[in-house]
């Protein structure tokens, strides 16, 4: 009787430890914006994980290089985007978390029109469209032309590693 007492106290406080894992966890990654991100057409989870990796969530996040937003999308990129997906180019909005979510999601949709792997197209977001094409057509980076089976910039190697991570993460809690 005392070890079944034993067990059922262990099996307890292995569900509330579970419980609370899950809660740090879910706080550690939100879904901010669900709305904007299920009209987006790319799965939630590489959404979120890309909003994690390049901004932590923070709308006001700026980078060196004036990537801007939860997506950190640049001026330059968003008013291409807008320019070919019909949508009024506005600056001042992409530090709206709504606006940049569309922005951003729809450049990642060019880049998945673009290349056939997804990790590709997530190098081209970080590292840029010229500079992943660049790479495909290097022996040394690519020996199919559509696949990185090396990314030589240390940085986006990081990034792409990270985001397969996060999207994990996202794709166990939800």
């Amino acid at each position: 009787m005392k070890k079944v007492r034993i067990a059922a106290l262990t099996l307890s406080g292995l569900a509330i430890a579970f419980v609370c894992c899950r809660l740090v966890l879910l706080s550690c990654f939100p879904r901010p914006y669900l709305k904007a991100v299920e009209r987006s057409g790319v799965a939630q989870s590489l959404v979120y994980a890309v909003i994690r990796a390049e901004s932590g969530y923070r709308e006001d996040a700026v980078s060196r290089v004036g990537a801007v937003g939860l997506m950190q999308v640049r001026p330059s990129t968003a008013e291409f985007i807008c320019g070919r997906e019909g949508i009024m180019f506005e600056n001042d909005r992409l530090l709206e978390g709504d606006y940049n979510i569309a922005i951003g999601t729809r450049y990642l949709l060019y880049l998945f029109a673009r290349f056939e792997n997804e990790d590709t197209a997530l190098a081209a977001y970080n590292a840029g469209e010229g500079t992943v094409r660049t790479w495909l057509e290097d022996e040394r980076f690519s020996s199919d032309g559509i696949s990185l089976k090396v990314i030589p910039y240390e940085e986006t190697a990081g990034y792409v590693k990270k985001i397969r991570k996060f999207k994990k993460i996202y794709e166990i809690l939800y």
